[in-house]
């Protein structure tokens, strides 16, 4: 049995998600999770460094590029951030893990705490990362092969939910301290990555972690689970692992 949304609520009370724990019944579903962008053949990556797309004025997504970026097609990670939390964030978790690794990493806003259909249903969220991609797509030459999405918290949870979804598009999943699975129809077959710390007081290794590791194995992925003897977090060594399993050749 997955973790429903309501015992995410419960027991993720200490943060602060307020209204954004409603009550799932009369939710509406925008959409089904599905994203349309697909990388281009034939692009020379013309950007540098850090990217702000100008998708919104205050919630935006950004593009990160290693500097040492050539125009062989790179690996690239969408990186989801946390409840309350927001994309630059995320590269203070990923420290210098993603350049080490030559991974470009898109970190999108959602549209409000959290991301849709953690609380609701799939919405505006994927459509604000379909429109990031499908500008990524035109100005980077990206590796289709290395494409994966992963997140941290709630932004793993998600990344799970689109990665299946998606699975045709994204290659890899990389879960950092996920909550529950959202179940929804599945294309392709990626590989995940989870982490979890054995220590975690927000979303319990046990019921959290351990137990969607298990759930996805019993549906047939291919998961690399890591415990870590740490609370609610990424510590530099699992980030540096992740990123190093995203850059990785294909099997």
């Amino acid at each position: 049995m997955t973790f429903t949304r309501r015992e995410f609520c419960a027991i993720t009370a200490s943060l602060a998600l307020g209204n954004a724990c409603r009550q799932i019944g009369g939710a509406v579903v925008a959409n089904d999770g599905r994203l349309t962008a697909r990388p281009h053949d034939g692009v020379k990556t013309t950007p540098t460094g850090r990217i702000m797309l100008g998708l919104g004025q205050q919630r935006d997504a950004v593009l990160e590029l290693p500097k040492t970026a050539s125009q062989s097609p790179l690996p690239l990670l969408v990186f989801l951030h946390g409840a309350t939390q927001s994309a630059e964030r995320m590269f203070r978790y990923l420290g210098s893990t993603h350049e080490e690794a030559g991974v470009a990493v898109l970190a999108p806003n959602s549209r409000d705490t959290t991301w849709d259909a953690i609380t609701d249903g799939f919405g505006p969220d994927v459509e604000l990362l379909n429109r990031a991609l499908e500008r990524v797509f035109k100005t980077v030459a990206i590796d289709s092969a290395r494409l994966s999405i992963g997140g941290f918290s709630d932004g793993a949870t998600y990344a799970i939910a689109l990665g299946v979804i998606n699975g045709d598009l994204f290659k890899r999943i990389v879960a950092f301290s996920p909550g529950f699975i959202i179940d929804g129809p599945s294309h392709g077959k990626p590989k995940v990555f989870i982490s979890h710390g054995t220590r975690d007081h927000i979303l319990p290794i046990d019921r959290c972690g351990r137990r969607i590791a298990a759930e996805l194995k019993a549906r047939d992925y291919d998961v690399t689970f890591r415990e870590f003897d740490g609370d609610h977090e990424i510590p530099p060594e699992i980030a540096r692992e992740g990123l190093q399993w995203v850059a990785g050749p294909v099997h």
